[in-house]
């Protein structure tokens, strides 16, 4: 077993990277999220990696882009209206295909909003927010251990298909604190061949880019990372269960709601009203088979998507039942985390 200790989220998350082998850190404080550029910058001394405070997040996601391109294994972190000021270099990264991790510690919006937990950047995050056909992976942790585990989970899958990962996290999961089992610090050895490391007596110089002038070169590079997304989407999507097996009412929530919703499916059933949660964890690749399989059971009435937003997973949600079964919504906003009474409520109408 790993070490083990009580960790506030955005900690915890630092922690994580470094272990996972992190080499650069480019980044800019946001509230409330500047807790990781405050523990890797106090950890530094203490490891081989390379921390910037950018002067901005334009500035960071360049930095990354170009750390990236290098080989080195690197991440930013940042909250809402930070993650929208990085959408042209996120765009530039995924056309490049350069492995990275970002994490946003979304904050209640839209404009400057407040500091509170929200859920509002799932479009962003999960349609590509900067311009072009491209997709990040989309991992939503709902606790502190989560932010961990997710953050390795982050490093290897980017290193895998050459793609970004995205913790699509929340204030709250950032700012409160657990009990974690940390994993045991790996090596990072980078074996990245394409990287732009210099000439070699072996190969030819690496050239990194995501311009492509004519328009055969970019619709073949367009089709090449749309093959890798339907590969993604093959093998990599991740979800979780609970009470399901006979559940008449399946709630849906992501991230800290999932967690909400567990006791609302518990209280539901002490009152002998059959629900079940189903959870995305990748919400990009979508469970959208998942979804679908539910919506062709005969015992399943309707779906319910719980969310910190105006109704935005609940989209997909639709799309993935295809009209064979009614899905509603019920979200707060503003910085408002719902209630597990205020959820069952809302689907004890819906039964109605």
């Amino acid at each position: 077993m790993g070490e083990i200790k009580f960790m506030k989220g955005n900690e915890a998350l630092a922690e994580a990277a470094i272990r996972s082998g992190l080499q650069g850190y480019f980044g800019y404080p946001i509230t409330p999220q500047s807790e990781v550029v405050e523990y890797l910058a106090m950890q530094e001394p203490n490891h081989n990696y390379v921390l910037i405070q950018a002067e901005s997040e334009v500035a960071s996601v360049n930095m990354v882009y170009g750390a990236a391109a290098a080989g080195a294994r690197v991440m930013t972190t940042t909250s809402s209206p930070g993650f929208s000021l990085m959408q042209e270099g996120v765009s530039y990264i995924a056309c490049a295909e350069l492995p990275c991790v970002f994490a946003n510690i979304v904050r209640g919006g839209p404009g400057l909003g407040t500091i509170q937990a929200s859920q509002g950047d799932y479009f962003q995050a999960v349609k590509g927010g900067g311009h072009g056909d491209y997709h990040l992976i989309v991992l939503a942790p709902n606790s502190v251990q989560e932010m961990v585990d997710h953050c390795r989970l982050a490093f290897e899958l980017a290193d895998k298909y050459r793609n970004p990962v995205m913790l699509l996290s929340d204030g709250s999961i950032g700012q409160m604190m657990e009990k974690v089992v940390l994993p045991e610090p790996i090596p990072y050895k980078p074996d990245k061949p394409w990287a732009t490391t210099g000439k070699t007596p072996d190969r030819k110089r690496n050239i990194i880019t995501s311009l492509y002038i004519q328009s055969e070169d970019m619709e073949k590079k367009n089709q090449t990372i749309q093959a890798k997304y339907q590969e993604i989407t093959k093998n990599e999507i991740r979800y979780e269960k609970y009470r399901v097996d006979d559940a008449e009412i399946i709630i849906s929530a992501f991230g800290l709601t999932s967690r909400i919703c567990k006791k609302v499916v518990d209280l539901a059933r002490e009152e002998g009203i059959k629900m079940g949660l189903f959870r995305p964890i990748t919400v990009w690749p979508f469970p959208t088979d998942q979804f679908a399989e539910f919506a062709a059971q005969d015992r399943v009435k309707f779906f319910l998507s719980a969310e910190m937003n105006a109704g935005q997973m609940v989209e997909d949600i639709r799309l993935s039942v295809n009209g064979k079964k009614p899905v509603y919504f019920y979200g707060r906003q503003g910085g408002i985390v719902p209630t597990p009474e205020e959820i069952l409520n809302a689907a004890k109408g819906h039964l109605k």
